[in-house]
């Protein structure tokens, strides 16, 4: 499918357990099969804002797209991403948890919906630090009535450490 690619500006320091960044969000149509992707390139604000606090991390990732260039026989983007999160992370790195993930189509006035619980742990590859997660897929809206009968997601976190 195609890639979004964000980057976030952010205080060098969370404030009583509070994380925020914003910047921007870039669509770039890496699809390899047609049905998969827009065939568009497309750009817009991101922020996310998260608190932690007593093993709990709760917040909220979202992005606004818009196309402005690509294959002009293909329908323009025009979509916003909501992804609010709970997760609680026991000493050991392992953790629980549920996120929702929410796509708004503007243009076809059309809805997708998922809820993803999930079980998760903190390890380290090498001397990488990782988040790995995987859990149910559940679709709750959908666009043109297709629900997905059955899913699953995981994930794979690269966990980067500010050593100053």
């Amino acid at each position: 499918s195609d890639a979004i690619v964000s980057a976030f500006l952010s205080p060098s320091q969370p404030k009583n357990g509070l994380v925020w960044g914003a910047g921007p969000a870039f669509l770039v149509p890496t699809a390899t099969d047609e049905l998969l992707g827009t065939k568009k390139f497309g750009v817009g604000p991101t922020a996310l804002v998260l608190k932690q606090t007593n093993g709990f991390t709760f917040g909220a990732l979202a992005n606004q797209i818009w196309s402005f260039a690509g294959d002009a026989e293909r329908a323009d983007v025009n979509q916003l991403f909501l992804q609010p999160f709970f997760v609680y992370n026991w000493k050991s790195g392992a953790g629980i948890g549920v996120n929702g993930e929410i796509t708004q189509n503007w243009n076809a006035s059309a809805t997708a919906a998922f809820i993803n619980p999930s079980v998760s742990a903190v390890t380290k590859l090498g001397k990488q630090i990782v988040s790995l997660a995987v859990g149910p897929r559940i679709q709750v809206a959908a666009f043109d009535g297709n629900k997905a009968e059955f899913g699953v997601r995981a994930a794979l976190t690269f966990v980067f450490q500010n050593k100053s």
